[in-house]
């Protein structure tokens, strides 16, 4: 009896591995966590937040509308500056109407100056009625350059309004936040009553329906792991082992110093390189943080079954 107890220190290291080669379950290759991207939903514009329908768990659509910016001065100044761009059309139009009647007196007063100096070279007309219809065509061409100026003037009026209106109706169609991927609401941070500023995160979200499980392997491993290739993935539910089918999505291109919480199969290994495993989460089992341990490879079996 003391013989077996002194073998038991020796041999109770071996004992779980030939455990489970017995039973056809190889030791894990890699340990880790699930992780997925997350999304922080900010606002675009500053102002009073009125409403905000996403809270912790809710499960939101893309493009459902989620929260509302107060919008009363925004929309106070795109009236205002509709107001201006019609002011601004209306000078633009009469601008347009005096150039075109000074265009017609100005044709009339060249063709009597011209007729004049033809007099003036019969003989016909004096010195002072030449002056005169040089004069009347001169000051006409100052009143056409003058009003086409003012034309111009009020066109880049109209366009600065018009940037003007654009710009706030885009600030007022930012003021109604809408969620960009369907996913559930991880976090709610702001409330409503609160001032937010542009950039201000409101809330975060996530796509559950497939999980990344973030593991570790040793420079040894390294040649076996291949980006496309299928993995076993398990995890513990209600206390029984269960077994689903992954992929490999990721490989980290460079080596890093072992995380503190993760092991590897050879703990000897000072330097790791990160890998990702993408694993469908149709039951909503798997968690954000929830461990996991993958081995690679994976038989030609069903895609989730139940350790026994």
């Amino acid at each position: 009896m003391n013989s077996l107890r002194r073998m038991l220190p020796i041999t109770g290291g071996l004992l779980v591995p030939l455990l489970l080669a017995a039973c056809g379950k190889p030791a894990a290759d890699a340990y880790g966590n699930f992780e997925t991207t997350e999304v922080t939903v900010s606002s675009e514009v500053p102002g009073r937040l009125l409403t905000q329908d996403a809270r912790e768990g809710d499960t939101l659509r893309a493009g459902q509308a989620v929260a509302l910016v107060d919008t009363t001065a925004p929309a106070l100044d795109l009236r205002e500056a509709r107001a201006r761009l019609e002011v601004a059309h209306a000078a633009t139009r009469q601008a347009r109407s005096r150039a075109a009647a000074l265009e017609a007196r100005l044709e009339r007063a060249r063709s009597e100056y011209a007729r004049t100096q033809r007099l003036h070279a019969d003989q016909a007309a004096t010195v002072r009625q030449l002056e005169a219809a040089r004069s009347d065509a001169r000051a006409l061409t100052h009143e056409l350059r003058a009003a086409r100026d003012q034309v111009t003037g009020s066109r880049k009026d109209a366009d600065a309004l018009e940037a003007r209106i654009a710009s706030l109706e885009n600030r007022l169609s930012k003021s109604h936040v809408t969620n960009p991927l369907t996913g559930t609401v991880l976090t709610r941070i702001a409330e409503p009553g609160e001032f937010v500023q542009p950039g201000q995160p409101l809330y975060r979200i996530a796509s559950l329906d497939t999980l990344e499980l973030r593991a570790y392997v040793g420079e040894p491993q390294l040649p076996g792991v291949r980006v496309g290739e299928a993995a076993r993935v398990r995890i513990d539910v209600n206390g029984a082992r269960r077994t689903l089918r992954g992929r490999v999505s990721w490989v980290s291109p460079e080596a890093e110093f072992t995380p503190t919480r993760i092991q590897t199969r050879d703990e000897r290994t000072d330097l790791v390189y990160a890998v990702k495993i993408r694993v469908p989460n149709q039951d909503g089992e798997l968690k954000i943080g929830m461990p996991g341990e993958v081995v690679f490879g994976s038989p030609a079996a069903d895609s989730t079954v139940a350790d026994r």
